[in-house]
Protein backbone atom coordinates (compact mmCIF):
# COMPACT_ATOMS: atom_id res chain seq x y z
CA UNK A 1 0.00 0.00 0.00
CA UNK A 2 2.88 2.29 0.68
CA UNK A 3 6.58 2.72 -0.39
CA UNK A 4 9.40 5.06 -0.74
CA UNK A 5 10.06 8.05 0.40
CA UNK A 6 7.91 9.41 3.35
CA UNK A 7 8.01 12.44 5.37
CA UNK A 8 6.85 12.41 8.80
CA UNK A 9 5.91 16.34 8.64
CA UNK A 10 6.96 19.00 11.17
CA UNK A 11 4.23 21.24 11.91
CA UNK A 12 5.33 24.78 11.44
CA UNK A 13 4.71 27.10 14.16
CA UNK A 14 4.69 31.42 14.12
CA UNK A 15 4.28 33.32 16.80
CA UNK A 16 2.99 30.02 18.80
CA UNK A 17 -0.14 29.26 16.48
CA UNK A 18 -0.08 26.66 13.69
CA UNK A 19 1.44 28.52 10.32
CA UNK A 20 -0.98 27.43 7.88
CA UNK A 21 0.50 29.18 4.77
CA UNK A 22 3.65 27.63 5.30
CA UNK A 23 2.16 24.45 5.49
CA UNK A 24 0.32 24.60 2.48
CA UNK A 25 4.15 25.41 0.51
CA UNK A 26 5.77 22.33 2.97
CA UNK A 27 3.57 19.63 1.40
CA UNK A 28 3.62 21.32 -1.81
CA UNK A 29 7.95 21.31 -2.13
CA UNK A 30 7.37 17.62 -0.69
CA UNK A 31 5.37 16.65 -4.00
CA UNK A 32 6.86 18.37 -6.06
CA UNK A 33 10.24 17.14 -5.30
CA UNK A 34 9.24 13.28 -5.10
CA UNK A 35 8.02 12.52 -1.75
CA UNK A 36 5.61 9.44 -2.07
CA UNK A 37 3.13 10.11 0.73
CA UNK A 38 2.98 12.13 3.59
CA UNK A 39 2.45 11.97 7.64
CA UNK A 40 0.81 14.82 9.88
CA UNK A 41 0.87 14.72 13.33
CA UNK A 42 3.92 12.17 14.23
CA UNK A 43 6.39 12.49 16.34
CA UNK A 44 8.49 15.44 14.14
CA UNK A 45 5.20 16.84 14.36
CA UNK A 46 5.10 17.90 18.00
CA UNK A 47 1.42 15.61 18.40
CA UNK A 48 1.85 15.81 21.74
CA UNK A 49 1.89 19.50 21.76
CA UNK A 50 -0.96 19.98 19.97
CA UNK A 51 -4.72 20.40 21.01
CA UNK A 52 -7.30 17.90 19.29
CA UNK A 53 -8.47 21.24 17.59
CA UNK A 54 -5.38 22.00 16.15
CA UNK A 55 -4.19 17.97 15.18
CA UNK A 56 -7.29 17.36 13.34
CA UNK A 57 -6.38 21.05 11.31
CA UNK A 58 -3.08 20.07 10.89
CA UNK A 59 -4.46 16.59 9.37
CA UNK A 60 -7.30 18.40 7.71
CA UNK A 61 -4.79 21.08 5.81
CA UNK A 62 -2.67 18.08 4.58
CA UNK A 63 -5.36 16.09 3.10
CA UNK A 64 -6.78 19.29 1.50
CA UNK A 65 -3.38 20.32 -0.01
CA UNK A 66 -2.08 17.10 -1.08
CA UNK A 67 -5.40 16.67 -3.15
CA UNK A 68 -4.88 12.78 -3.64
CA UNK A 69 -1.51 13.15 -5.66
CA UNK A 70 -0.05 11.43 -2.68
CA UNK A 71 -1.11 9.46 0.33
CA UNK A 72 -1.57 10.72 3.57
CA UNK A 73 -1.11 8.35 6.87
CA UNK A 74 -2.86 11.06 9.32
CA UNK A 75 -0.81 10.64 13.36
CA UNK A 76 -3.94 8.98 15.33
CA UNK A 77 -1.65 7.67 17.94
CA UNK A 78 -2.35 8.21 21.98
CA UNK A 79 -2.03 6.74 25.08
CA UNK A 80 -5.78 7.19 25.44
CA UNK A 81 -7.87 4.14 22.95
CA UNK A 82 -10.50 6.46 22.76
CA UNK A 83 -8.88 9.44 21.85
CA UNK A 84 -6.75 7.74 19.22
CA UNK A 85 -10.05 6.48 17.62
CA UNK A 86 -11.15 9.98 17.94
CA UNK A 87 -8.45 11.05 15.98
CA UNK A 88 -9.13 8.07 13.31
CA UNK A 89 -12.33 8.88 12.75
CA UNK A 90 -12.01 12.14 12.36
CA UNK A 91 -8.85 11.48 9.84
CA UNK A 92 -11.48 9.28 8.14
CA UNK A 93 -13.80 11.64 7.39
CA UNK A 94 -11.26 14.45 6.38
CA UNK A 95 -10.31 11.93 3.59
CA UNK A 96 -6.65 10.09 5.22
CA UNK A 97 -4.86 6.98 3.74
CA UNK A 98 -4.37 5.17 6.66
CA UNK A 99 -3.38 6.13 10.63
CA UNK A 100 -0.55 6.39 12.01
CA UNK A 101 -1.01 4.81 14.97
CA UNK A 102 1.71 4.72 18.02
CA UNK A 103 2.10 2.36 20.86
CA UNK A 104 0.14 3.88 24.06
CA UNK A 105 3.27 6.39 25.52
CA UNK A 106 3.38 6.69 29.45
CA UNK A 107 0.89 3.74 30.05
CA UNK A 108 3.21 0.75 29.54
CA UNK A 109 0.14 -1.54 28.37
CA UNK A 110 1.44 -5.39 27.99
CA UNK A 111 1.01 -6.99 25.19
CA UNK A 112 -1.88 -7.82 26.16
CA UNK A 113 -3.18 -4.73 26.58
CA UNK A 114 -1.23 -3.62 23.57
CA UNK A 115 -3.55 -6.10 21.37
CA UNK A 116 -6.58 -4.95 23.34
CA UNK A 117 -5.80 -1.26 22.34
CA UNK A 118 -5.13 -1.93 18.81
CA UNK A 119 -8.01 -4.43 18.60
CA UNK A 120 -10.39 -1.89 19.74
CA UNK A 121 -9.27 0.40 16.80
CA UNK A 122 -9.34 -1.81 14.32
CA UNK A 123 -13.24 -2.92 14.94
CA UNK A 124 -14.88 0.56 15.60
CA UNK A 125 -13.34 2.03 12.69
CA UNK A 126 -12.65 1.14 8.86
CA UNK A 127 -9.84 4.04 8.61
CA UNK A 128 -6.34 1.24 7.81
CA UNK A 129 -3.67 1.29 10.42
CA UNK A 130 -0.09 1.03 10.28
CA UNK A 131 1.20 0.19 13.95
CA UNK A 132 4.13 2.65 15.03
CA UNK A 133 6.51 0.83 17.19
CA UNK A 134 8.93 3.38 18.52
CA UNK A 135 9.84 1.55 22.62
CA UNK A 136 12.90 4.28 22.75
CA UNK A 137 9.83 6.79 22.97
CA UNK A 138 6.96 5.14 24.45
CA UNK A 139 8.77 2.35 26.72
CA UNK A 140 6.46 -0.50 25.27
CA UNK A 141 7.91 -2.33 22.75
CA UNK A 142 5.50 -3.87 20.03
CA UNK A 143 6.80 -7.29 20.33
CA UNK A 144 6.97 -9.30 16.64
CA UNK A 145 4.91 -12.09 17.88
CA UNK A 146 1.61 -9.33 18.95
CA UNK A 147 2.61 -7.86 15.22
CA UNK A 148 1.57 -11.00 13.69
CA UNK A 149 -1.01 -11.76 15.75
CA UNK A 150 -2.63 -8.18 15.48
CA UNK A 151 -2.13 -8.56 11.36
CA UNK A 152 -3.36 -12.11 11.21
CA UNK A 153 -6.64 -10.97 13.30
CA UNK A 154 -7.08 -7.93 11.40
CA UNK A 155 -5.62 -8.33 7.72
CA UNK A 156 -7.70 -5.85 6.02
CA UNK A 157 -7.19 -3.11 8.70
CA UNK A 158 -3.52 -3.42 10.20
CA UNK A 159 -2.52 -2.94 6.77
CA UNK A 160 1.60 -1.73 7.77
CA UNK A 161 4.73 -1.04 10.15
CA UNK A 162 6.51 1.62 10.83
CA UNK A 163 9.49 0.45 12.71
CA UNK A 164 11.68 2.44 14.48
CA UNK A 165 12.94 -0.28 17.09
CA UNK A 166 16.24 -0.10 15.38
CA UNK A 167 16.37 -3.82 15.23
CA UNK A 168 16.76 -4.88 12.11
CA UNK A 169 15.91 -8.58 12.72
CA UNK A 170 12.69 -8.00 12.92
CA UNK A 171 11.94 -6.97 9.33
CA UNK A 172 12.77 -11.05 8.32
CA UNK A 173 10.92 -11.76 11.76
CA UNK A 174 7.75 -10.09 10.06
CA UNK A 175 8.10 -11.85 6.74
CA UNK A 176 8.60 -14.88 8.20
CA UNK A 177 5.31 -14.45 10.05
CA UNK A 178 3.73 -12.86 7.60
CA UNK A 179 2.58 -12.72 3.90
CA UNK A 180 6.11 -11.17 2.41
CA UNK A 181 3.50 -8.53 1.25
CA UNK A 182 3.46 -7.37 4.47
CA UNK A 183 4.39 -3.45 4.21
CA UNK A 184 7.55 -2.60 6.59
CA UNK A 185 8.48 0.75 6.58
CA UNK A 186 11.34 2.17 8.40
CA UNK A 187 11.63 4.58 11.11
CA UNK A 188 14.77 4.99 11.34
CA UNK A 189 16.55 6.95 8.51
CA UNK A 190 20.16 5.60 9.49
CA UNK A 191 18.95 1.70 8.35
CA UNK A 192 16.46 2.48 5.77
CA UNK A 193 19.26 1.34 3.36
CA UNK A 194 19.64 -2.48 5.09
CA UNK A 195 16.38 -1.95 6.42
CA UNK A 196 15.05 -1.74 2.58
CA UNK A 197 17.31 -4.76 1.75
CA UNK A 198 16.12 -7.05 4.35
CA UNK A 199 12.58 -6.19 2.30
CA UNK A 200 11.40 -2.91 3.78
CA UNK A 201 9.55 -0.75 1.60
CA UNK A 202 10.68 1.84 2.33
CA UNK A 203 10.51 4.85 5.00
CA UNK A 204 8.82 7.23 7.14
CA UNK A 205 11.56 9.81 7.69
CA UNK A 206 12.76 12.63 9.54
CA UNK A 207 15.55 13.66 6.87
CA UNK A 208 13.12 14.02 4.40
CA UNK A 209 11.67 16.74 5.63
CA UNK A 210 14.51 18.86 4.28
CA UNK A 211 16.22 16.71 1.59
CA UNK A 212 13.01 15.24 -0.46
CA UNK A 213 14.41 15.12 -3.68
CA UNK A 214 17.80 13.19 -2.27
CA UNK A 215 15.39 10.74 -0.19
CA UNK A 216 13.68 10.28 -3.20
CA UNK A 217 16.27 9.34 -5.68
CA UNK A 218 18.07 7.29 -2.99
CA UNK A 219 14.76 5.16 -2.65
CA UNK A 220 14.51 5.27 -6.44
CA UNK A 221 17.82 3.87 -6.81
CA UNK A 222 16.99 1.24 -3.88
CA UNK A 223 13.88 -0.01 -5.84
CA UNK A 224 16.04 0.02 -8.92
CA UNK A 225 18.51 -2.30 -7.75
CA UNK A 226 20.94 0.51 -7.90
CA UNK A 227 23.30 -0.57 -4.94
CA UNK A 228 26.47 1.63 -5.91
CA UNK A 229 23.91 4.58 -6.71
CA UNK A 230 22.36 4.26 -3.47
CA UNK A 231 25.50 3.87 -1.18
CA UNK A 232 26.73 7.24 -2.60
CA UNK A 233 23.50 8.75 -1.78
CA UNK A 234 23.39 7.15 1.47
CA UNK A 235 26.88 8.63 2.19
CA UNK A 236 25.66 11.78 1.33
CA UNK A 237 22.70 11.87 3.42
CA UNK A 238 24.03 10.09 6.12
CA UNK A 239 25.12 12.65 8.37
CA UNK A 240 21.91 15.05 8.31
CA UNK A 241 20.68 11.77 9.46
CA UNK A 242 22.64 12.06 12.73
CA UNK A 243 22.51 15.80 12.74
CA UNK A 244 18.62 15.72 12.68
CA UNK A 245 18.99 13.77 16.51
CA UNK A 246 21.46 15.98 17.66
CA UNK A 247 18.87 17.73 19.82
CA UNK A 248 15.59 16.88 21.07
CA UNK A 249 13.48 16.70 18.03
CA UNK A 250 12.04 18.41 15.97
CA UNK A 251 14.35 21.63 16.73
CA UNK A 252 16.97 20.13 14.59
CA UNK A 253 14.69 19.26 11.95
CA UNK A 254 13.28 23.05 12.28
CA UNK A 255 16.41 24.73 12.24
CA UNK A 256 17.37 22.90 9.47
CA UNK A 257 14.34 23.76 7.22
CA UNK A 258 14.77 27.32 8.72
CA UNK A 259 17.69 27.27 6.96
CA UNK A 260 16.64 25.92 3.46
CA UNK A 261 13.77 27.89 3.67
CA UNK A 262 13.05 31.70 4.71
CA UNK A 263 8.75 31.15 5.01
CA UNK A 264 9.14 28.85 7.72
CA UNK A 265 10.98 29.36 11.53
CA UNK A 266 12.64 27.10 13.60
CA UNK A 267 10.03 27.52 16.22
CA UNK A 268 9.11 24.64 18.37
CA UNK A 269 6.71 24.18 21.62
CA UNK A 270 7.58 23.37 25.02
CA UNK A 271 9.25 21.30 26.70
CA UNK A 272 11.23 21.46 23.27
CA UNK A 273 13.82 24.39 22.94
CA UNK A 274 15.22 25.59 19.90
CA UNK A 275 18.34 23.49 18.68
CA UNK A 276 21.19 24.20 21.06
CA UNK A 277 24.53 25.95 19.08
CA UNK A 278 26.33 22.55 18.79
CA UNK A 279 23.11 21.32 17.30
CA UNK A 280 23.26 24.19 14.57
CA UNK A 281 26.85 23.51 13.66
CA UNK A 282 26.14 19.81 13.13
CA UNK A 283 23.20 21.03 11.21
CA UNK A 284 24.98 23.31 9.14
CA UNK A 285 27.45 21.14 8.29
CA UNK A 286 25.40 17.77 7.12
CA UNK A 287 23.23 20.35 5.39
CA UNK A 288 26.36 21.37 3.19
CA UNK A 289 27.80 18.25 2.95
CA UNK A 290 25.00 16.71 1.23
CA UNK A 291 25.10 19.76 -0.85
CA UNK A 292 21.57 21.69 0.59
CA UNK A 293 23.58 24.51 0.81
Amino acid sequence: MFSGSIPALVTPFRGGTFDEAAYRKLIDWQIDNGSNGLVPCGTTGEASTLSNAEHHRVIEVCIEQAAGRVPVIAGCGSNDTRNALLHMNFSKKAGATAGLCVAPYYNRPSQAGLIAHFSFLAENSDLPIVLYNVPARTVTDIEDETVVELVKKYPDRIVAIKDASGDLSRVADHRMGLSRDFCQLSGNDELWLPHSAAGGRGCISVTANVAPALCAEFQQAIAANELKKARELNDRLFPLHYAMFSDASPAPVKYALSRVHDWLTDEVRLPIVPASEASRKAVDAALEHAGLI
